[in-house]
């Protein structure tokens, strides 16, 4: 490819929408109708995005530069899109990305158990302790 062209990757499984009135199966080659599309570049290389298809999926992004100059700036995009899933579930992600990587939220996402109370009180001995950590013996102190 030349310099400067990109191309775009499109996946070969993408989640089909069912419309939000009703679950009914959608056949193949189905038309779907944009309702509605935006899309926004200012010139200090913030942007912003959406759209809404007849389907019942939508989606929007916005985006900017964070920090200092040019080079030391990092871009973050805070967003969001919903589906309703083939059970009729209707599903919402909402989303930041940026220096510490993707991080969505929404309620049908799994969330990892609590921190059993035992671990918890070691963790927060450990941490009011660091000097018994950098001790480099192994200790003899009886922790909780």
């Amino acid at each position: 490819m030349g310099q400067g062209r990109f191309r775009a990757i499109v996946p070969k499984a993408v989640p089909r929408a069912i419309p939000r009135a009703s679950f009914e199966p959608q056949s193949p080659g189905r038309e779907v109708r944009i309702i509605s599309q935006t899309a926004d570049v200012d010139t200090d290389g913030s942007y912003r995005w959406s759209f809404e298809a007849d389907n019942g999926i939508s989606a929007q992004e916005q985006g900017q530069l964070k920090g200092g100059n040019a080079q030391d700036a990092v871009g973050e995009a805070q967003g969001q899109f919903q589906y309703t899933s083939p059970d009729g579930t209707p599903l919402q992600i909402t989303y930041i990305a940026n220096e510490n990587g993707f991080q969505p939220q929404g309620a049908h996402l799994p969330v990892p158990p609590p921190i059993p109370i035992e671990i918890q009180r070691a963790l927060e001995w450990n941490a009011a302790h660091p000097e018994e950590d950098n001790a480099g013996g192994g200790g003899g102190g009886r922790r909780p």
